[in-house]
């Protein structure tokens, strides 16, 4: 990744492109095209000249791996659905049944990766973070909808809302 090139670059001046593309073994017409997105989201800053080059904008600890996704590529999505009222993957706007699998997956990895940022990696304190969005030991407790009574629900759905904003209907 070239941000972490530039996040572990000991140098104070702005480190330039065919640096960046040699260590990190990437076309540079490539990185050229990055670092413009990179600079039109604010996450880079340029400078021309003979020791030009580029320099992070912001610090370390205010740039997620996430703002880097988003500026260079698309958010990430898991499914196909479109925004919206009719926002399900199959015809007539309906949603296939693993739908909530791959959209509670987007959300996750898309929560992680805000939460990892150029710091964290340059220091190598990413291993281990998974377990900020690990739960709680699950519940001996079943939660097959069809087999809550009305009391069961609300007791499940109260010991769940403490770990997180989830219902049972």
């Amino acid at each position: 990744m070239a941000m972490v090139e530039m996040a572990v670059s000991k140098v104070d001046h702005p480190v330039s492109l065919s640096d960046i593309a040699n260590k990190q073994q990437l076309p540079l017409p490539y990185l050229e095209q990055l670092f413009a997105k990179l600079r039109r989201a604010q996450l880079v800053e340029s400078t021309r000249g003979a020791h030009g080059g580029y320099k992070l904008s912001k610090s370390l600890e205010k740039i997620s791996v996430i703002d880097i996704i988003l500026a260079v590529d698309r958010p990430i999505k898991t499914t196909r659905c479109k925004p919206g009222p009719n926002s399900g993957c199959l015809r007539e706007g309906k949603r296939c049944m693993t739908h909530d699998l791959w959209a509670e997956l987007e959300s996750v990895i898309t929560n992680f990766l805000q939460h990892v940022t150029l710091l964290d990696i340059k220091k190598g304190k990413v291993s281990g973070l998974r377990f900020l969005f690990t739960p709680p030991e699950k519940s001996n407790k079943s939660i097959s909808n069809s087999s809550l009574d009305s009391d069961n629900k609300d007791e499940l759905t109260a010991e769940i809302n403490g770990v997180q904003n989830v219902s049972v209907s």
